[in-house]
């Protein structure tokens, strides 16, 4: 089964119905490109569509079968029997072409889950992630084993969603560093009264995580490590960047953490299954662990994430992350959010360059210094922190950098 459908209460239905009955289920996210749609549909086998009003029609999808259905809540007296263990299929962000069809199972959707005891009082989640995304999938899942859950609206505005979520007394809320960048500019995030934040997807830098305990001084604001392939690996509370190496060689809640060169590895119950095509390449190592492509750095006994392996920026032959290079611009009083990328030079065939967003107001104060004073003081940051060929040569001021559907900064293909 296809699941071709814009809205996504909708969709949360139709998983909630069809898990049991559908062999397989293509949750497709609201932004596929419709250049990808056939192919999705022909590498999974997708016999039947299930779509609302907004999504892709019979001549669209090419499916002989396809219905239409809504949001409708009412009662009814049926009798569920599982008829089989459905795959769940779920679509990588094809940032760089066509996406990646992953298989999941129930079983290791909810890994990170087994075990946990039921929260004390009401627990009510929400989440600015897509639930067909594999992290607001997690959340999804939370809040059907313990409590309930807001949806957001790709439609709405952050100062919107959050006023939403406020209202209806949002407890647990989780997002990307960019969704949260995004909220605490826009002002909406001191609506909120949640006893947990969590950040994922992205890489929290020290900046966003004293930001949100600045903002949320009573919540536990924790970052964690999970992808599509990979699953949940691992959550971190004590406020600090990246992990505890403790964390990696012993086994936790059934995930093994391994460092190999620079490269997280994991092997868990939670990994997917395997991805799906002709030809595809295998999703695990002949040792069971899942190669992340994410690289880190030992530090006085704690691993650094110095971002993903085809990101790196080549300036004259020296590798440069260049979300090392925004966590250390981050950390600028008067910066919000920031994108390191790579301009070309006839000389090294690449310099670094940056793109800075800056905050309406800092430590309490609301008259921001001029555009060349923080680029300024931008610049003599990365020449204190930083080897000189990781310095940016070209330092912007931009109103905003774009953000992709699954919450993540938009990053030039290297």
């Amino acid at each position: 089964m296809l699941l071709a459908i814009k809205d996504q209460l909708t969709a949360a239905l139709a998983m909630i119905e069809l898990d049991g009955l559908a062999r397989r289920m293509i949750l497709c996210p609201p932004d596929l490109a419709t250049e990808h749609l056939h192919a999705v549909i022909s590498t999974a086998g997708a016999d039947a569509c299930v779509r609302d009003a907004a999504g892709p029609g019979l001549a669209e999808t090419g499916i002989e079968t396809c219905i239409t259905v809504e949001p409708r809540l009412q009662p009814a007296d049926v009798s569920r029997v599982p008829a089989c263990a459905t795959e769940w299929i779920l679509l990588t962000s094809g940032t760089s072409g066509a996406p990646k069809l992953v298989q999941h199972d129930l079983e290791s959707l909810t890994h990170a889950l087994a075990g946990r005891a039921k929260a004390p009082t009401p627990v009510v989640w929400s989440t600015f992630y897509d639930i067909r995304r594999y992290g607001g999938l997690q959340i999804f899942l939370r809040a059907l084993s313990s409590g309930s859950l807001v949806l957001s609206d790709p439609a709405e505005s952050v100062v919107d969603f959050v006023a939403r979520a406020a209202a209806v007394g949002v407890t647990h809320i989780s997002g990307t560093p960019s969704h949260w960048r995004k909220a605490l500019m826009s002002g909406a995030a001191g609506k909120l009264a949640s006893g947990y934040v969590r950040l994922s997807g992205e890489i929290a830098d020290q900046a966003i995580l004293d930001s949100l305990r600045a903002a949320f001084p009573n919540a536990i604001v924790a970052h964690a490590f999970a992808s599509t392939e990979a699953g949940v690996a691992f959550e971190v509370r004590d406020g600090l960047a990246g992990f505890p190496s403790a964390m990696t060689g012993t086994p936790a809640s059934g995930v093994e953490l391994q460092v190999v060169g620079e490269t997280l590895r994991i092997r868990s119950g939670g990994n997917a299954r395997r991805y799906l095509g002709e030809g595809a390449e295998a999703l695990q190592g002949p040792d069971g662990y899942v190669d992340t492509g994410d690289l880190v750095e030992l530090h006085g006994g704690r691993y650094y994430f110095m971002g993903r392996r085809g990101g790196v920026i080549n300036v004259g032959g020296l590798k440069v992350y260049p979300e090392e290079i925004e966590a250390v611009i981050n950390a600028h009083p008067w910066v919000r959010m920031s994108l390191v990328k790579a301009r070309r030079s006839p000389i090294t065939g690449a310099v670094v360059a940056a793109d800075l967003v800056l905050a309406d107001e800092a430590n309490g104060a609301h008259t921001r210094p001029a555009a060349e004073v923080v680029t300024r003081e931008v610049a003599a940051r990365c020449r204190q922190s930083l080897a000189a060929h990781k310095v940016p040569t070209v330092i912007r001021i931009v109103p905003a950098l774009e953000v992709s559907p699954s919450g993540k900064l938009v990053r030039p293909v290297a």
